[in-house]
């Protein structure tokens, strides 16, 4: 019996915490600020060859496109039309849904908006994309279930300062420009059922979010609307570790079962192609190593298989974290791919240690607060501040 109360008092402690927070404050901030720098900096690159990845000068043309897309049934607004102006239109909004996500201003609008605008463009042409590209796919839909501005956006500040993050006029005439875009989507027929239905969920939420907190933000409306917003955030958290989890894990069994792989070649073979060799003197460096191609191709083996067994042990877990982080940077330098680094080193930010978060915000914070301060202040007597170490 006494088991069986310490259990029921154990899984009653996590319902609460599960429902009554939302955990990784700083981690989905991370994330949120990752993935929509990663795609605002491919736009604003890429933005001069626009019209050739997605557009209507592309190789991929409007007729394959709507056969692929009436076969597949992808989500993309650039179907609408095949006008310039239209696809013009919404390569703009995705650049400007990126700035805002990225800055955390009306974050659930602007998620939306950033998710519309990954899959209207990633879909108009499929066979554009690399592994990147997939991870951001999937993280503009997951980002859209989190709580990510809780810290580190314009949001939070709002709402420290005007004491709630709703206020202002700014958010309703978003959400009315985008209603008005759902309602005529789901009119004409642009839209499928299941889009209709979660745009329509979204945006009914969202209006009752506002609503409860303008007018009744201690009532038991808004506890109700907390618990779900928390319950979504969680869950949402959870299916992103568990994705970056996913894979690693298939892409170290995959390997395991290449021959390359097996045998320490695999790093070799990419840094002899032209595509792959950004700098081709440091390729051929590292390529005329056969100890250290060796080292590199097992180790990446070994890190991507073991991540997934080590969650549940902190400090092993933050040490091949920090090397798949940085064995993203070493793809991004030696192989020419940033975007693709960029993207999964977002992806794996969901799992840095909350101590370290807190330390690196508080230290950004201090330098900034005395690079703004003047002169003669910056003279008088310093004032301690008391800064959390990392964990």
């Amino acid at each position: 019996m006494d088991a069986l109360r310490r259990a029921r008092e154990a899984a009653g402690r996590a319902a609460a915490r599960v429902t009554g927070q939302a955990l990784g404050p700083y981690q989905s901030a991370v994330v949120r600020i990752g993935f929509a720098a990663t795609w605002l900096f491919f736009l604003l690159r890429e933005f001069p060859h626009r019209a050739e990845l997605y557009g209507p000068d592309g190789p991929w043309g409007w007729d394959l496109a709507e056969r692929l897309i009436d076969t597949n049934h992808a989500f993309t607004v650039l179907m609408w039309s095949d006008s310039t102006l239209w696809f013009e239109i919404v390569y703009a909004v995705s650049v400007l849904a990126s700035v805002g996500l990225l800055l955390g201003w009306r974050t659930r609008a602007t998620s939306v908006l950033f998710m519309i605008g990954v899959l209207s463009l990633q879909n108009r042409s499929v066979f554009m994309g690399d592994g990147g590209d997939n991870v951001i796919h999937l993280m503009a839909i997951y980002l859209v279930l989190t709580r990510c501005a809780q810290v580190w956006s314009l949001d939070a500040r709002r709402a420290r300062t005007r004491g709630s993050a709703t206020a202002g006029a700014a958010g309703p005439v978003l959400w009315g420009v985008l209603g008005a875009g759902f309602a005529f989507g789901a009119a004409t027929g642009r839209f499928g059922h299941g889009w209709t239905a979660a745009f329509a969920a979204v945006w009914v939420v969202c209006g009752l979010w506002w609503l409860v907190d303008r007018y009744e933000p201690q009532g038991e409306g808004r506890a109700v609307l907390d618990v779900l917003a928390n319950l979504l955030h969680n869950a949402g958290m959870l299916v992103i570790m568990a994705e970056v989890c996913l894979i690693y894990a298939t892409a170290g069994w995959y390997k395991i079962q290449g021959s390359r792989w097996q045998d320490g070649t695999a790093l070799y073979y990419p840094l002899g192609l032209d595509y792959f060799t950004p700098w081709p003197a440091l390729s051929a460096l590292l390529a005329g190593s056969g100890t250290l191609v060796m080292l590199l191709s097992y180790g990446t083996v070994a890190v991507q298989v073991a991540f997934p067994f080590t969650l549940f042990n902190r400090r092993i877990k933050n040490v091949l974290l920090a090397l798949m982080m940085l064995e993203h940077a070493g793809i991004a330098v030696l192989l020419g791919l940033p975007f693709f680094s960029l993207a999964m080193i977002a992806a794996d930010a969901v799992f840095l240690p909350t101590g370290f978060l807190v330390w690196l915000g508080v230290r950004v914070a201090v330098r900034r607060r005395r690079a703004a301060e003047p002169e003669t202040d910056a003279a008088a007597e310093p004032v301690s501040v008391s800064v959390p170490g990392p964990r």
